[in-house]
């Protein structure tokens, strides 16, 4: 299949997919490089209509094919899109499309796998295989082989077979909420702004004075700012470990930084280093007004590790008899935190997920229930 890489080509296609109730779309980017993905090619397929889009066609204007993803009468279908929405959250002012619907999600909630692979569903959804021999490829050369564009479209042509499939079936289990839950998550802003300031939330706190976590969250702004504008990965700035060293020394003028193991020599003689310095000046001035809140990890009562447990063979119990993902239900996190209060504020005690489990891991912690083996299985009993 050809590429589109005008902009005349790609308002005539889009016209065609704005005709379809669904359309599948996939993104093939690359990062490696740089801190933003680099958008290298875009696959869409709706009804008799299947496009590969360069956008990195010289003049190509891709603002047809937004206007398509931002159409609320037309649901996008994803695969674990997450990567693909933070492309075009970036690229287009901010744009999310909507609505959409995660076949990965859905997956999990018809118990065909945790986090499945896209080609492990299409097997066993539509038993059909996937040649994988293209997926290293490097997108952004051109042209791009008649194997790389048939593997590319493949992407999205057994996604738009898929999702009516899928769809049925949550509809007959009575879980398409479910999924939409989750698609809320997904369609939040809030998942894809990176605000610099929060950088700090990426790292693993190592002391709890202000002064060291103030100096800490300024470093992690300034790599944070110095990575978006350069457009190059954090770890290229300064990796993790620097960052410590740096919250360790708390520098207060550029030579502070001279000799630091984790930076280059001749870095305090750098413009980035005078940009840094200046970062840390008002969190260093006041350590305790700008220093993050941090919350003391939560002590646990006296025998909730093996409340822990207990709960884990409920979950794995209630996944199966449920057949979902038990990963969609709850995380370890989660019952870690159930173990510890009644109250605890966790996806696992709110909506359809407390309906399914966390109704029952509170009964089973307050002794309503047991759980017993009966014929060699693990049973839920009320006592």
């Amino acid at each position: 299949m050809e590429l589109i890489t005008t902009t005349r080509e790609l308002e005539a296609a889009c016209d065609a997919l704005v005709q379809c109730d669904f359309i599948a779309v996939d993104t093939e980017f690359i990062r490696e490089s740089t801190f933003w993905p680099q958008l290298c090619l875009i696959q869409a397929a709706g009804g008799e209509t299947e496009v590969l889009i360069d956008p990195l066609a010289d003049g190509i204007d891709l603002e047809p094919f937004y206007d398509v993803l931002a159409d609320e009468r037309i649901m996008k279908v994803f695969h674990a899109p997450r990567q693909d929405l933070e492309i075009f959250y970036h690229m287009a002012d901010g744009l999310i499309p909507h609505p959409i619907f995660d076949s990965q999600v859905a997956a999990m909630a018809l118990g065909l796998g945790d986090s499945i692979a896209y080609d492990k569903l299409v097997q066993a959804v539509l038993k059909r295989p996937i040649d994988k021999g293209s997926r290293f490829t490097d997108w952004s050369r051109r042209p791009l082989t008649k194997a790389q564009s048939g593997y590319a479209l493949a992407d999205v042509t057994h996604l738009r077979d898929l999702y009516p499939i899928i769809r049925e079936r949550l509809q007959k289990a009575e879980r398409m909420s479910w999924v939409a839950e989750e698609m809320a998550i997904l369609t939040d802003p809030a998942t894809y702004e990176q605000h610099p300031e929060n950088a700090w939330q990426r790292l693993k706190i190592r002391k709890n004075s202000p002064k060291w976590l103030a100096a800490l969250r300024a470093a992690a702004a300034w790599r944070e700012e110095e990575a978006q504008t350069r457009d190059i990965p954090r770890q290229r700035i300064v990796k993790d470990e620097g960052l410590y060293e740096i919250a360790h020394a708390a520098p207060e003028k550029p030579e502070d930084l001279a000799g630091m193991r984790a930076l280059p020599r001749g870095f305090e003689r750098s413009r980035p280093a005078e940009r840094l310095i200046e970062k840390l000046k008002p969190a260093l001035a006041d350590p305790k007004a700008y220093a993050p809140a941090v919350p003391p990890p939560p002590r646990r009562p006296e025998g909730a590790s093996a409340t822990v447990e207990l709960l884990k063979v409920l979950l794995k119990l209630v996944a199966e008899e449920k057949t979902v993902a038990a990963r969609l239900i709850a995380t370890v996190p989660d019952l870690e935190a159930i173990a510890t209060s009644d109250e605890a504020d966790v996806p696992a005690m709110r909506g359809w997920r407390r309906k399914v489990f966390g109704d029952t891991a509170l009964a089973l912690k307050q002794g309503k229930i047991a759980l017993v083996l009966e014929n060699g299985r693990v049973v839920a009993k009320p006592l």
